[in-house]
């Protein structure tokens, strides 16, 4: 296909692409993806850096660059990448609902450039090779927030530099293309990204290679997951929330809070001790034997099991909660699931039963 000239009227497309580029961070060599956008008229650019690119990244770098470019053009041109594109190339290109919806919020409409076609997204391809010589060559980085603000101070020192290409300064055009530029909504929610765990024997929740801290008593039990471009959000039910400091995706770290830490004395011992045993028997002493048997013939680990019954213990009455241990005990019963059901069908029987009423139906009661 022969290569053209394109030419953009202020406002009317900002094209968006990525590439990987190799950094130093905190001390490792990493692949990063470089996520760039830039307003076509004026060139004014703007880049991002991420472990991986999907579709929760590129919804968080194109909030964050039409917020640096403070507004958005009429089109987001990219190439054929199915983190945008349900089906087709080209102009026949569907976009995924959820981008697509995401484009309504800010006003415009994403558009693929046809197979082959290099030449029409060329003022955001020309800059990977001006952002690798020039940005990553010499520099290292102490974190993924560090290389992220380098970018962004390096964007804003470039953008007011004057370029030779097109005779003028990119902020200088800017100032004329701002104007043409749809404005941002009055709010702008955080991107994020729901995710369901079970919090494991050691109280954490496992996301994105790393596991983050919850209390306790949490073990065992299934949360909700969101995870925002900063925050990690776990909760159990509408009034326990933990919120994290999110860690960036491959950096296998444990990230414990100050109040999840659990002092020597309430961790497992030697002997088996186990502070949800203690708790158990002091409300029921009386099961101390089914906990016995629990320990050997159980097949969940012991921490998992102790948390499930006491779970039990606190939620449902407790003379219902004895009775079907007891009769548990005897057929040899320690799967904790089958014994809840037991203590449902006892609750049921115990506690709701409805005298039949007999009368005239019209008659008040």
């Amino acid at each position: 296909m022969a290569s053209g000239h394109y030419h953009f009227d202020p406002g009317e497309e900002i094209q968006h692409d990525t590439s990987p580029h190799e950094a130093e961070i905190a001390g490792k060599k990493r692949t990063v993806q470089t996520a760039s956008a830039v307003l076509c008229y004026s060139r004014m650019l703007f880049f991002q850096c991420y472990p991986r690119f999907q579709r929760f990244d590129c919804k968080v770098f194109l909030t964050e660059a039409l917020r640096y470019l403070q507004g958005s053009a009429r089109r987001v041109m990219i190439d054929n990448t199915h983190v945008v594109v349900l089906r087709g190339t080209g102009a026949a290109m569907i976009p995924v609902p959820e981008m697509e919806a995401f484009a309504e919020r800010f006003g415009f409409r994403f558009a693929a450039h046809e197979r082959g076609d290099a030449n029409r997204s060329a003022r955001v391809e020309r800059n990977f090779d001006f952002i690798e010589n020039n940005f990553f060559a010499g520099r290292t980085f102490s974190s993924w927030d560090d290389l992220n603000a380098q970018a962004r101070a390096w964007c804003d020192r470039v953008n007011s530099t004057y370029k030779k290409f097109i005779r003028a300064v990119p902020r200088e055009l800017f100032a004329i293309e701002r104007l043409r530029l749809k404005p941002l909504p009055a709010w702008i929610p955080d991107v994020y990204r729901l995710a369901e765990r079970i919090v494991d024997v050691d109280g954490y929740v496992a996301l994105n290679s790393s596991r983050y801290s919850v209390p306790a008593d949490w073990i065992g039990r299934r949360v909700e997951v969101r995870e925002t471009k900063d925050k990690i959000e776990i909760q159990l039910d509408a009034r326990r929330i933990v919120t994290h400091q999110r860690v960036a995706e491959g950096e296998f770290q444990r990230v414990t809070l100050a109040e999840h830490r659990r002092p020597h004395s309430q961790r497992i011992r030697p002997n088996g001790s186990h502070p949800d045993q203690q708790a158990i028997l002091q409300t029921a002493p009386e099961l101390a034997a089914y906990i016995e048997a629990l320990k050997q013939r159980g097949h969940r680990p012991l921490t998992l099991a102790l948390r499930h019954l006491r779970r039990i213990l606190h939620d449902y009455p407790r003379q219902p909660v004895v009775a079907s241990i007891e009769e548990a005990a005897r057929y040899g019963l320690y799967d904790l699931d089958r014994l809840e059901r037991m203590i449902l069908r006892r609750i049921a029987h115990d506690y709701f039963l409805l005298d039949e009423w007999k009368g005239n139906p019209d008659e008040d009661q």
